[in-house]
């Protein structure tokens, strides 16, 4: 985690902002508009918490935050992939209606159109000071590519972001470089950064041509660049003073995030806080090496889950619980081997990531996008469990109905009020969504269809089913949660009545 010295003066700079802040309370802090924290975890599939029915791994943080707020049990991402649904998230906006919005590599640029109402532009003008810590994976930079040596913009600050502390893309692609605000932290102009997408860059080594430097060997792919000891996707060369540290990298995140909160709780603040867990590489610090016996990805979810704790322990050390939502959710469903021998399939020992449901990353099946999704707002939201049908879609026109913001039918198209569902007064929720991955599927009620479509039925790299069929599927989620059973033979009608729906979007 952090070092004793950084660790220290955190903890201090926390206690002296909470007095601080305990002082300032009164009747102006009760009519004050919430923060919001949105923690926005990587690869975390919906068994990978206790409180979802993990008995293989707990998660006794993201548990108490459960138990204090709605745990959703139909809770959804937009996409069974990364890029797709922190798009969505931030946008409202379905990311296949949009070209350019797949899985980003590590040099594209900004993908989300500057122009756009995002979640942080509309809190900007509900008066929130907002941030963005952690994985951003959207793109930075115009059209010619980003500059890692100059001003990368546009990036998180043009589309409503105050202020940014962020991984680039994730840490499997280069560069391995933090970025705050528009420039690569603690580069050194000396030695600059060169990136490279299509070949290796002068006679740096790769994990192709050199295994014998890796600490860590890959499955598939992240053969190239060799960062750490770490083959990664893509070419680099430069930039050893602002390489990070894998094992630091939840600290170094959480740290900063505690940060912009302390630095921000006199005023209405919002915080995006995209954890890098538990995506690959796993490199889990050492107070987490070895503690899940599920090995490095279980450690992994043990160090998320910490994460979690330290960001309800700021906001109870301020003060500032009782006036904030903290959401927390997953960008999309789990794998277990994507890219390196870490042994975490071996070690699984019975454990689900995915739950009760079928597929994973990836799949068109509900593995893909169906996630974890809590919402906690002490004295506002009942604490409960929730089987509502809830997109992260709808963060944005929910806000924006909670702050005052009067939002264009162009905003957010795809983003609905859903703040009665989200504060436990509607148990319904959504009448429909689409999830994306291979094909599009839709969910109305206990209905699923899948669209036909083409491409294996597994991925082989990561052995997860995808759910692509070239004749339709359909599934009674109410008798048949894990998908198993295909009965769009038996009900036609039910066929007629969702492909017209779900084409009509």
């Amino acid at each position: 985690m952090v070092n004793m010295k950084s660790g220290l003066a955190l903890v201090v700079a926390i206690c002296i902002a909470g007095l601080v802040q305990a002082q300032q309370k009164g009747n102006a802090a009760k009519t004050q508009r919430p923060n919001i924290v949105l923690i926005y975890a990587d690869d975390l599939g919906y068994g990978d918490i206790s409180c979802n029915g993990a008995t293989k791994v707990h998660t006794p943080n993201i548990d108490r935050l459960a138990s204090q707020g709605i745990r959703f049990t139909n809770g959804h991402a937009s996409s069974a992939t990364c890029t797709p649904s922190r798009y969505s998230i931030l946008t409202g906006q379905y990311a296949w209606r949009r070209k350019g919005t797949g899985i980003a590599p590590g040099d594209a640029p900004l993908i989300i159109d500057t122009a756009m109402t995002t979640l942080p532009s509309m809190l900007q003008s509900a008066g929130y000071t907002t941030g963005a810590v952690g994985k951003w994976h959207l793109g930075i930079g115009d059209q010619k590519g980003p500059d890692w040596n100059g001003e990368l913009k546009p990036g998180p600050l043009e589309i409503g972001f105050h202020y940014c502390w962020i991984m680039p893309a994730t840490a499997d692609r280069v560069p391995c470089v933090y970025v705050e605000n528009h420039h690569v932290a603690n580069l050194d102009p000396k030695d600059p950064i060169k990136v490279s997408y299509i070949a290796p860059i002068g006679d740096e080594p790769t994990g192709k041509n050199n295994p014998e430097l890796l600490v860590m060997k890959a499955s598939h792919g992240h053969n190239n660049a060799i960062v750490n000891g770490i083959g990664r996707i893509g070419f680099m060369q430069g930039g050893t003073a602002a390489l990070w540290k894998d094992d630091l990298i939840a600290a170094t995140l959480t740290a900063k995030a505690q940060h912009f909160i302390i630095d921000n709780k006199a005023n209405p603040f919002f915080l995006y806080f995209a954890t890098h867990d538990i995506h690959v590489p796993r490199v889990p610090g050492k107070d987490f090496l070895g503690k899940s016996g599920l090995g490095v990805r279980g450690d992994a979810i043990l160090q998320l889950d910490w994460t979690v704790g330290q960001i309800m322990h700021t906001l109870d050390s301020l003060h500032l619980t009782q006036n904030t939502i903290l959401v927390f959710t997953s960008d999309n469903g789990p794998v277990v081997d994507d890219g390196y021998e870490d042994q975490a399939v071996e070690l699984l020992n019975g454990h689900t990531p995915a739950g009760p449901f079928r597929g994973g990353k990836y799949s068109n099946f509900d593995g893909g996008a169906h996630i974890p999704f809590i919402v906690r707002w002490p004295g506002k939201v009942k604490p409960g469990v929730s089987a509502a049908l809830v997109s992260q879609l709808d963060l944005l026109r929910s806000f924006s109905v909670l702050t005052g913001q009067s939002l264009s039918k162009a905003a957010g198209p795809d983003s609905y009020n859903m703040l009665a569902a989200f504060t436990g007064k509607d148990k319904k929720g959504r009448e429909s969504i689409i999830v994306h991955a291979g094909a599009l599927s839709i969910i109305k009620g206990k209905w699923k269809y899948i669209q036909p479509g083409k491409g294996p039925r597994i991925d082989r790299n990561v052995n997860i089913e995808l759910g692509n069929d070239t004749l339709p599927q359909l599934y009674d989620l109410s008798k048949d949660p894990g998908e198993k059973n295909n009965v769009a033979a038996q009900h036609p009608a039910i066929i007629a009545e969702l492909k017209p729906a779900l084409n009509s979007h």
